[in-house]
């Protein structure tokens, strides 16, 4: 008999010798070496070649690699059957392949693995096989395995590909990147034993990490078949981006006919950069076009960027109402990697185009936009150069559209620079000490090159002929000290320097009896300077009313400050307009001076002597309240206002109107901080004659109070609901975000949109339990203005926004969201809304019921993105208004 492979006994036909390759052996406590012969008389002699002393090759043992095996209870063989049996807890490592199971099962003649798991009376079917093979991981059943040809028959299988499930009854495997399954479901949900949706596969083809090919497959749901199928069917697996066809959405609109949007095509040009391309179409004859592109470098930057072109056609052409336009926008966002430089930065926010876009936009992608009224845009770079002092520089493109005046103002560019604070008289060593010590100045730099156009000549040659460039130098001197210990009083004056290319000039044309006013191009500049100095302290007070009160003592923090400033007056930088004859002679000058320095970027320097005392006055109140919960040690603290604000001017150098009118303005949070309130008013001490205009005389000399109320505004937000985040004090965190009470955006079919509130979800783990409490949140914006400052005793605007939401369970959700317009007596924006999580779907509804943009839209969809085209969207618009 000989040692086999696996360290048993077996006996030897006739006198043959066997021959063993130089493999070795591994089991759980044998090493075996196959490099010897064991003869019948039991003497092991080295044999130099087989191939010499046997003519027959010996045939190929069943496993030519390193074997690895262990088992729990027990490790038997069958000499007779020639099969090796592992029971509880079996496995087997081999040449890249690993094979846990309950039972596995060697049959050595066949060159088969046998693996499946346990039947417990108790737990039922235990330990099912786990099979692996180069990273393809399956969990079947059970699984018959060749090693010679690694071919297998798997029962029962469960495999992750991509972002879906493959559960088949059968499967082929043909080698490591083929696969042939039957009677197979192919599902996204969570729940593999009872999927609540399926695409069963009755044959199909699987290239794991690449793609799985099927015939017929139908949709079924709870294991009732649909009419929706396919006869054949794709679906990538690539764990990397691929290119592919982007399936569209299609429906209808009253005034432009059936429609596809959003149907194109993907790029995947790259680990770091993509493109998709998207049109839509109208059968009146209306198209879009949209690129989006993402880019990203690890560690250094990340970005997107789109361009979304629409030619709207309205009605047919020979009618009345036929018209034709086009529309587009440009979007861009690029942020830098904090740790790619630290001592430079480059970012950009841009969002530009045609001001009635979102307004006009017919893609349903646009409609979460379509109140906003302002487009704007920046692109920035800056750098900063360490040392004593530190230099920093930027370079700016701002862009600013006013949808509703169509108004763009831009700079192209603005460089800033500026040199840190230096203190020239400072010691070297120790801190900074009194007036002299403290004494330190710095040294800005900015300029600009202005553009105001409107959306009608914009990217057009005229927008820069009224293009303004200039410059503009600041040094402020400044210094700081303690006077009579409880007093800071600070001190500075600032020089300023302007240079600028755009100047005018004025001057009286006999011919048309007016002054004229041209432009001049060229360089020529202005020096200014100021002084003033400001002195402040800090009041501390303390009301205690006792540690067995409510109210255990109120803390009031008063900073008052008085300031002094003065503005000499720069004269000489104005003219008066000469008034010239018909043959050139000079007869006089016009009363109004003029500055040549006037509609440049940076002013014009003042031509009065201005000395101003201003008075401010900040406060702070908060309170000691005792603490509900008896065991705490300390009383509880409270704000009662986060600021009360009041602040007024008196103009020394005036002769009349010298007292500005008091600005008062102030701030709290009430009801754990659920409530944010605050308010503004202007108070003016002088009095209105009949006409209405300011004159010099104090309201209250003119038979009315000491101050006259010409404006005031009270905003407040309020958030509650019965679930929530809690705050360090036990209540909920309040989100008083104005954006929150605006309606949702009705395009549910959007990824993007959903993306973040599908992560949400996944952070939240359903409770077991029933909660009796239907959670539910509220959110409410009030805001008033009034308005009197010549008399018209008027509210100006007045308005309530609410939002709410209510989860009637965990998975359905109902909400509202809208406004009144207490002043105009109407309904704002309006937007009804229900939701419902079908776990592996879901399912949206929304409706408009009145405004411009009425309309409802139904949606029912996968969740997952590889079948976020599984789907179902209705939209209805408003009837046709003639």
């Amino acid at each position: 008999m000989f040692i086999n492979m696996f360290g048993y006994a077996q006996e030897l036909p006739d006198n043959r010798k066997i021959i063993g390759n130089k493999k070795e052996v591994k089991t759980e406590n044998i090493t075996i070496k196959a490099d010897s012969i064991i003869n019948p008389e039991g003497i092991i002699k080295k044999e130099q070649d087989s191939t010499q002393t046997d003519s027959i090759k010996p045939k190929k043992e069943l496993l030519a690699g390193i074997v690895k095996y262990t088992a729990t209870d027990y490790t038997s063989f069958n000499k007779k059957q020639q099969k090796l049996y592992l029971y509880n807890n079996a496995e087997i490592d081999y040449d890249g392949m690993n094979i846990k199971a309950g039972s596995i099962t060697i049959d050595l003649s066949k060159d088969l693995v046998y693996a499946k798991g346990i039947t417990d009376s108790i737990e039922g079917y235990t330990q099912a096989p786990v099979f692996s093979k180069d990273g393809n991981v399956v969990e079947p059943d059970s699984i018959l395995f060749n090693t010679k040809t690694e071919k297998a028959l798997i029962y029962r299988s469960i495999t992750e590909q991509g972002e879906g499930t493959v559960i088949a009854n059968v499967t082929k495997r043909v080698n490591d990147s083929v696969y042939f399954i039957k009677d197979a479901k192919y599902t996204t949900a969570q729940d593999l034993d009872d999927p609540e949706y399926y695409i069963k596969l009755r044959k199909a083809k699987i290239v794991p990490k690449k793609k799985i090919v099927t015939g017929l497959a139908n949709l079924f749901i709870y294991d009732v078949p649909t009419p929706i199928g396919v006869p054949f069917g794709f679906f990538p697996q690539s764990e990397k981006q691929t290119s592919g066809i982007i399936i569209p959405s299609f429906g209808e609109q009253n005034d432009r006919g059936y429609f596809l949007q959003n149907f194109g095509y993907y790029f995947a040009i790259s680990d770091y950069f993509d493109l998709a391309v998207y049109g839509d179409y109208y059968t009146n004859g209306s198209y879009g076009f949209r690129a989006e592109n993402s880019y990203a470098v690890r560690y250094k930057f990340r970005g997107n960027l789109s361009f979304r072109y629409e030619n709207l056609i309205t009605s047919e052409r020979g009618f009345p109402d036929y018209s034709r336009s086009t529309i587009y926008n440009l979007r861009w966002s690029h942020s830098q990697d904090s740790k790619a430089s630290p001592n430079s930065r480059f970012s950009a926010s841009v969002n530009l185009g045609s001001s009635t876009y979102y307004r006009n936009s017919l893609n349903q992608i646009n409609t979460g936009n379509f109140l906003s009224n302002t487009l704007s845009s920046s692109v920035s770079y800056s750098k900063t150069f360490q040392g004593e002092p530190q230099v920093n520089f930027s370079l700016t493109a701002t862009h600013s559209q006013n949808t509703n005046t169509q108004q763009i103002n831009m700079t192209l560019p603005t460089f800033q620079g500026s040199v840190g604070r230096i203190y020239p008289l400072a010691p070297k060593s120790g801190s900074k000490k009194g007036i002299i010590q403290n004494i330190n100045l710095q040294y800005s730099v900015r300029g600009e090159n202005r553009i105001q156009t409107t959306d009608s000549l914009f990217f057009k040659k005229e927008m820069f002929d009224d293009a303004r460039a200039g410059f503009q130098h600041n040094i402020p001197l400044s210094t700081n000290f303690k006077l009579l210990k409880y007093f800071s009083v600070s001190a500075s004056t600032n020089y300023n320097e302007v240079w600028t290319f755009n100047t005018i000039n004025k001057f009286y044309d006999p011919d048309e009896g007016k002054t004229i006013t041209e432009d001049l191009k060229g360089f020529d500049s202005y020096r200014t300077y100021n002084f003033s100095t400001s002195l402040g302290t800090t009041i501390y007070g303390m009301f205690d009313f006792g540690e067995d009160k409510k109210i255990q003592a109120i803390r009031h923090v008063m900073r008052p400050s008085v300031s002094y400033n003065i503005n000499p007056a720069f004269d000489k930088y104005y003219e008066n307009v000469e008034v010239v004859t018909a043959d050139g002679q000079t007869v006089g000058e016009l009363e109004d001076e003029f500055s040549r320095f006037e509609g440049g970027l940076f002013g014009v320097p003042g031509k009065t002597f201005s000395s101003s005392i201003g008075i401010s006055v900040a406060n702070n109140l908060e309170a000691k309240v005792r603490d509900r919960d008896t065991t705490a040690t300390e009383p509880k603290k409270i704000t009662l206002l986060n600021n009360l604000n009041f602040s007024t001017s008196y103009n020394v150098a005036g002769d009349s109107l010298q007292w500005s009118p008091v600005r008062m303005s102030g701030g709290t949070q009430l009801f754990n901080n659920k409530m944010s309130v605050n308010f503004g008013a202007s108070l003016d001490p002088y009095a209105l004659d009949n006409n209405n205009n300011r004159i010099d005389k104090f309201n209250i000399d003119n038979g009315g109070s000491l101050f006259r109320l010409t404006s005031a505004n009270l905003t407040m937000s309020y958030s509650l609901s019965n679930k929530g985040k809690k705050d360090k004090d036990g209540g909920q965190e309040a989100s008083n975000r104005p954006e929150d009470v605006l309606p949702k955006n009705l395009d549910f079919s959007n990824q993007e949109i959903n993306a973040s509130k599908e992560e949400d979800d996944e952070d939240e783990k359903p409770s077991e339990l029933y909660n009796y409490k239907i959670p539910w949140n509220l959110r409410l914006a009030y805001a008033v203005n009034y308005s009197n400052s010549r008399r018209q005793n008027e509210i100006s605007s007045h308005s309530l926004m609410f939002s709410g939401d209510v989860e009637l369970s965990p998975k359905w959700s109902v909400g509202v969201s809208s406004g009144y317009d207490l002043k105009n007596q109407g309904f704002t924006n309006t937007q009804f809304r229900f939701e419902r999580d079908l776990l592996s779907w879901r399912m949206n509804f929304a409706w408009n019921p009145f405004g411009s943009r009425a309309y409802w839209n139904f949606f029912i969809g996968i969740k997952s993105s590889l079948l976020k085209d599984l789907k179902y969207e209705k939209r209805r618009q408003p009837d046709r208004s003639l």
